[in-house]
């Protein structure tokens, strides 16, 4: 579990969050919505300790993580998997070069091992035989699952996914949120998503937070999110003609 409580963050004279606090659950998969510049990417990088918030804190299963000494945020992170939005695998790198390189930067485990467990990964990913290619042979929907496996490669508790659909097909897409959806109940990770992908957010949100020009205005579900009675919230959901048919009258 990690627990944010009263996150702020200011940039120059602009405060991007203020007063943020929320649970996000083990063996779920827990989502930040919002529009787009309203500060879930910001909230994202203070949670992992990419931005310092101004005031507030983070725990991962009661460790305060923004106060931490460095011993114990590097003994944190080395239970963070990231997905993060572009991919960023190495080009120059074959993708199982990119999917060890957590295990080479943060393990000692030997070659044969992480060979293994990157075999394993990319299995689990519905990914074989492809070792050798590089990033520029292969789909972008390939891409995204080579890196859920590389996301995973180190056996995390803790999984972050940053806009996980962006740029794919709906197909594709729908495909790589039950990927999640199953990883995250397999393994039994907190699991957090950051997406404005509202068949994402109806597909997954078993815990959904809702950041609206920096603040919490709502926290719920997807069987709860169609019936909020927040404007700015509605406004948000009922954006897209698919959605707006689900419009309670």
């Amino acid at each position: 579990m990690i627990r944010i409580d009263h996150i702020s963050k200011t940039f120059l004279d602009r405060k991007v969050l203020s007063d943020i606090s929320g649970t996000f659950e083990k063996g779920k998969c827990n989502l930040i919505i919002g529009a787009s510049g309203t500060g879930k990417s910001v909230l994202l990088k203070c949670i992992v300790g990419l931005e310092q918030p101004d005031s507030g804190s983070v725990s991962y299963d009661s460790r305060d993580f923004t106060h931490a000494d460095k011993e114990m945020k590097t003994e944190i992170r080395r239970e963070i998997g990231m997905l993060f939005q572009g991919g960023a695998l190495f080009d120059s790198k074959t993708i199982e070069q990119n999917v060890m390189f957590p295990l080479d930067v943060l393990t000692k485990m030997k070659k044969d091992e992480k060979l293994e467990r990157v075999n394993f990964c990319l299995r689990r990913v519905g990914l074989e035989n492809i070792n050798k290619k590089r990033p520029s042979e292969i789909s972008g929907g390939m891409k995204k699952r080579v890196g859920i496996a590389r996301a995973i490669v180190n056996n995390p508790n803790y999984l972050f996914c940053d806009e996980p659909n962006s740029g794919l097909d709906p197909q594709t897409a729908v495909r790589i949120d039950e990927l999640i959806q199953e990883i995250t109940a397999e393994f039994d990770i907190t699991t957090v998503v950051v997406t404005h992908d509202m068949n994402s957010v109806m597909g997954m949100g078993e815990n959904i937070m809702f950041i609206h020009r920096g603040e919490k205005l709502w926290e719920g579900n997807n069987k709860t999110l169609l019936n909020s009675g927040i404007k700015e919230l509605d406004d948000f959901v009922f954006s897209n003609k698919v959605m707006k048919a689900l419009r309670p009258a």
